[in-house]
């Protein structure tokens, strides 16, 4: 039965019509760009059922290439499986895991997601470099995020001190830089930013693999191309061919608030200019009043870098009987706080999960979280973690690292510190690996060896440790490793008398992260046809953001909240050096980091499907402000 395609409207019906060639859907903020995107996968499968190509659907997030498999899966009952929705990274880890030996990766890398372990493997790398200029002694820390910058701009090992020129200490910088990437590879170890580089320079200086992954997906879809960075356009132009290529595109030039993190305007229009892409807009918005449309529309047309001929947004939904947009202004931001708790409070609890309190500084929103607390209002800022907190989950993810790299010291010593807080049994380091020498130079196997040895062992402990030999430690049964830590957790935390050692701290929080993340790997693809170290990249390519309360409050940055929606948004801080930053002022009224705030602006205040609510105060922290311009831009306080 073919696609119902009868409810979209002229715009939508016209891009998920696109058959061949490249295109760029320019879509608005609640035009439904993602429904236009799957149910053009949808029907290019549909249309071709005895075809062998695959579709290739990039997002941004995890989450995002989630819910397009959920929207697929309710449009086809058949041939599913020929649409692959990932993310940069995650297509980057999977190009690397095929073709990585090319560049000296084996298939069972690991990634290094947390701040600490790449500080270290600077460190190494900093050391190993015969520096010539005695003025340049450089700490990792401090070092880390122009190495971070120069991964994101794939900079060529070749090149890099020309790429860097002038800039103080650059051989030096070049020389660290290109020792850091060897060493990642030395160790078969890769960071988010090395993903993406490495797996640029792969295909770019390999072109039998790019021209084989081509092959296989013959169309390629990307959303919110927008925000793509240089590794990401430079991997995305390596999956298509030169001319005429299957490429289909989703970004809207108004929603660009990712400059800091290599995102340009000028990006966009590289793309159309390369490969010749035509353009269709879809600018109504299913989602805010014509009151909200018509002060974006206002706020937005003051920026001077956007599309040619870049129509207005247009309202879908009618007007309501009362104004939907609410400005109130206070004489200090305590004040400001005061009220927002009260007005807050003033909400049905069924709708308190369905508002959020935007701010352009997460400063402000922890004082906003402590007013609604104050006021036994659920509030909840929403903070990305890479690592597991608890003992039990740092315990787990650390044997599974360590069964997939049986030498990693460093995995070692968390597996050691983390059962030390649950079993109170200390096994030293240096021991273990001392003991692993005169045998296999198995840490894992020489740990376990060690933990069984106690005399003190609980009887449960035992159980679980004889679980990992039978399973992880020779099989690789993860799976079944897994089951068994999970039924010995809440053992261990039944005997814990005295908690203060915060050994379950985060815990059941992390119970409900781990199952989410394993059933988000899953429905990626089966687990049981996926290896431990597949499962552990895709495990570490994943935040491990505790979930927000089932009736709380989101307080989140303007940057956190892109994509989203809710029913009333509350927007504070309206103020000059704020919302506009004090660093966008100081560069000037039309510059990059100007245009780039107004952008901001218009994401937050697009979030809002009924009220909008804007507030300022004329005092913050004993410094005092004036309105922001964007309040007078909208049309909401004169000039």
């Amino acid at each position: 039965m073919a696609l119902d395609l009868s409810s979209l409207n002229q715009s939508q019906l016209a891009a998920v019509n696109w058959q061949d060639g490249p295109l760029i859907v320019l879509a608005g903020p609640g035009s439904g760009k993602t429904r236009v995107l799957t149910y053009s996968i949808a029907r290019l499968i549909d249309e071709s059922p005895q075809a062998r190509f695959r579709i290739l659907g990039i997002t941004f997030t995890n989450k995002a290439a989630a819910e397009m498999r959920a929207r697929i899966d309710g449009l086809l009952s058949n041939g599913r499986e020929r649409a692959y929705l990932t993310t940069f990274h995650s297509f980057a880890a999977e190009i690397l895991r095929q073709h990585g030996s090319h560049v000296g990766l084996r298939p069972d890398f690991s990634i290094l997601s947390q701040e600490a372990d790449r500080e270290a493997m600077l460190a190494d790398a900093i050391g190993a470099v015969e520096l010539q200029d005695e003025e340049f002694s450089p700490r990792a820390a401090q070092l880390l995020p122009a190495i971070t910058r120069m991964l994101d701009e794939c900079v060529d090992l070749e090149k890099a001190a020309d790429w860097l020129g002038k800039q103080p200490h650059g051989p030096g910088l070049a020389a660290i830089y290109a020792e850091y990437r060897r060493k990642l590879i030395s160790a078969n170890q890769l960071d988010f930013g090395s993903l993406l580089a490495i797996a640029v320079h792969l295909l770019e200086t390999t072109p039998a693999v790019a021209r084989q992954i081509r092959r296989v997906y013959a169309h390629v879809c990307v959303d919110e191309f927008q925000d793509t960075n240089s590794a990401q356009y430079r991997l995305l132009v390596q999956l298509v061919p030169d001319t005429e290529p299957n490429l289909f595109i989703v970004a809207d030039d108004d929603q660009i608030i990712y400059q800091w993190n290599g995102a340009s305007p000028a990006r966009l229009e590289e793309l159309r200019k390369r490969f010749k892409m035509p353009v269709i807009q879809l600018p109504e918005n299913f989602r805010c009043r014509p009151e909200v449309i018509d002060i974006a529309n206002n706020l937005i047309r003051h920026n001077s870098d956007r599309a040619a001929d870049k129509q207005p947004l247009s309202a879908h939904k009618s007007a309501g009987a009362a104004n939907g947009i609410r400005l109130h202004s206070f004489a200090d931001f305590n004040s400001e706080v005061d009220w927002l708790a009260e007005d807050v409070g003033q909400l049905p609890s069924s709708e308190r999960s369905r508002s959020v309190v935007l701010a352009r500084r997460r400063r402000l929103l922890e004082h906003v979280v402590e007013a609604l607390n104050g006021s036994s209002i659920p509030a909840h800022i929403p903070i990305r973690k890479n690592e597991f907190e608890s003992a039990p989950y740092r315990w787990l993810h650390a044997v599974l690292r360590l069964a997939n790299a049986r030498q990693d010291r460093e995995q070692l010593r968390r597996l050691a510190r983390a059962f030390f807080q649950l079993e109170g049994i200390n096994i030293q380091v240096d021991d273990v690996v001392a003991r692993a020498a005169v045998d296999t130079g198995d840490f894992l196997r020489a740990w376990l060896d060690a933990a069984e040895e106690r005399d003190a062992l609980e009887e449960s402990t035992k159980e679980v440790i004889l679980a990992a030999r039978s399973t992880i430690l020779d099989r690789l049964d993860y799976l079944g490793f897994v089951k068994a830590a999970d039924g010995w957790f809440p053992t261990v935390q039944k005997r814990l008398f005295d908690p203060s050692e915060s050994a379950f701290d985060e815990f059941e929080d992390e119970v409900e992260i781990w199952r989410s993340l394993v059933s988000e790997i899953a429905a990626y693809r089966p687990l049981q046809d996926m290896s431990l170290h597949n499962f552990l990249q895709e495990l570490d390519l994943r935040a491990k953001e505790k979930p927000t309360p089932p009736d709380a409050v989101r307080c989140m940055t303007i940057h956190g909240s892109k994509g989203m929606e809710f029913k009333h948004v509350f927007l504070i801080g309206v103020v000059e050096d704020e919302l506009p930053s004090w660093a966008a002022i100081k560069k000037g009224p039309d510059s990059p980091e100007m245009r780039e705030e107004r952008r901001s602006c218009f994401v937050a205040i697009t979030r809002a499907e009924e009220t909008l609510t804007l507030t300022y105060a004329r005092e913050y922290f004993g410094w005092q402000k004036q309105p922001s311009r964007f309040l007078a831009e909208m049309g909401l306080i004169g000039h």
